[in-house]
């Protein structure tokens, strides 16, 4: 009996051995893996694929200004002619000067209020007849401040206006760009979301919650019609230096417009979900799979009751300062 239950032990030591080195190699192998598939996103990029082989014209709704007038930029120094789409005829004719005049390339534009829901056969109109290759579907509009939900001004209308422009002009767009990428067999479609739609956040919930389907549309769409030759990306950047996001200052994680396009680019093909950027596919990666996902609402939320207490206090500094002005006025 004592030999046996001495025997016992060494017989289960060289297979014990065996898991753990099978266990030490595929931990080992998948490092090595997600090392170079890092190097092969961030570094080398995808090569020449976003060329006018794809097709010659790149829309971009949004154009004129933060990361869809740089994306129009890159994609006309890349030799592509723009279809310009925004609200604003005089904002797309100031971009399209420059764009025709710095790239030698073609330009048209199409003034339209995404805000509204029969703009699109006047856009289906205008794209007639063209050959695109790319769509970047950047056009978007969040809150004006972080805000509780029923304290959110105008609240209706807030909702429909947020709806069409962050989610139906996605769905709408693609419906009149893709069939003829699906006849070529080739095109590519960006699709801007948030990284704010990566989980809930808290006083820009409307917000976030429209930047999650855009997410989850780009995914979907990717699976149909990859085998067609389409590629379907969901970009979800973090903070950059735009008007929007009243950042006025570029550092290290929050780029300019111009720095963060140029990376994101590079991804197109190789992400079908991307952060595009890859201190923000840092910040990505921890937010989502390192902390857990009630600590990063919580501190979303307490962020974002921060900043909407900013705002009112400075608000009612405003509000006061102008009720002396018009006393002293009086």
């Amino acid at each position: 009996m004592g030999l046996l239950t001495h025997a016992f032990p060494e017989a289960l030591h060289e297979p014990l051995f065996l898991v753990g080195a099978c266990t030490v190699t595929c931990a080992l192998l998948w490092l090595l893996y997600r090392l170079l598939s890092g190097f092969r996103i961030w570094v080398l990029g995808n090569g020449n694929l976003m060329t006018p082989q794809l097709g010659r014209w790149a829309v971009v709704t949004g154009a004129t200004d933060g990361i869809g007038k740089s994306y129009a930029e890159e994609l006309a120094r890349r030799g592509f002619s723009l279809m310009l789409i925004s609200r604003s005829q005089d904002k797309l004719d100031d971009v399209a000067k420059s764009l025709e005049e710095q790239f030698n390339v073609e330009t048209r534009t199409i003034a339209a209020d995404f805000g509204k829901s029969d703009i699109y056969p006047k856009i289906e109109a205008g794209l007639s007849g063209l050959e695109i290759g790319v769509l970047v579907n950047n056009v978007g509009v969040s809150y004006p401040y972080p805000e509780y939900y029923l304290h959110i001004p105008d609240l209706d209308n807030f909702i429909t206006n947020m709806i069409n422009v962050n989610i139906t002009s996605v769905c709408q767009m693609t419906r009149l760009v893709l069939p003829r990428m699906v006849d070529r067999s080739k095109g590519v479609i960006l699709n801007i979301s948030s990284a704010s739609g990566m989980y809930p956040l808290p006083l820009l919930t409307v917000y976030s919650s429209s930047k999650a389907f855009v997410d989850f549309f780009s995914r979907g769409l990717q699976e149909e019609y990859r085998r067609q030759g389409i590629i379907i990306q969901s970009v979800l950047p973090f903070f950059v230096v735009t008007k929007m996001t009243r950042i006025r200052t570029p550092t290290l994680d929050k780029p300019t417009p111009d720095r963060y396009v140029q990376a994101e680019l590079k991804t197109v093909g190789l992400q079908s979900q991307t952060n595009g950027y890859f201190p923000h596919a840092v910040m990505g990666w921890l937010t989502t799979k390192l902390v857990p996902i009630n600590l990063v609402i919580f501190f979303g939320a307490r962020m974002n009751r921060l900043q909407r207490t900013g705002y009112l206090q400075r608000r009612r500094l405003r509000e006061q300062k102008q009720n002396g002005n018009d006393l002293k006025t009086d």
